[in-house]
């Protein structure tokens, strides 16, 4: 499905079409969770609590502008993604494979 991307965990790093892709820590710590996870839909506050340690009271403003760099840099085309999926209302989910 992403066969494009290539996450290399011993070395912490990430491809795109043989390409070095840039990543933060958060970003990198985010695609690596959605991973582990795939094909099951992971709700902003368990990203939230995942991610940086504490849950939000509906506040997803942070997990989506994350999201929304992390689809910049792996998808080819951000506005139909391949990798990661938005749940409507709900969260995020990688895809299968």
């Amino acid at each position: 499905v992403c066969d494009w991307l290539c996450v290399d965990s011993t070395r912490r790093r990430v491809t795109v079409d043989g390409r070095d892709v840039h990543l933060t820590p958060m970003e990198y710590q985010l695609l690596t969770l959605m991973i582990a996870n795939r094909g099951r839909v992971l709700t902003h506050n368990y990203i939230t609590k995942e991610i940086w340690g504490y849950e939000t009271d509906g506040d997803t403003r942070t997990v989506r502008v994350f999201m929304a760099n992390l689809r910049r840099k792996i998808e080819h085309d951000t506005a139909n993604p391949r990798c990661i999926f938005t749940e409507i209302g709900v969260g995020y989910r990688f895809a299968d494979e």
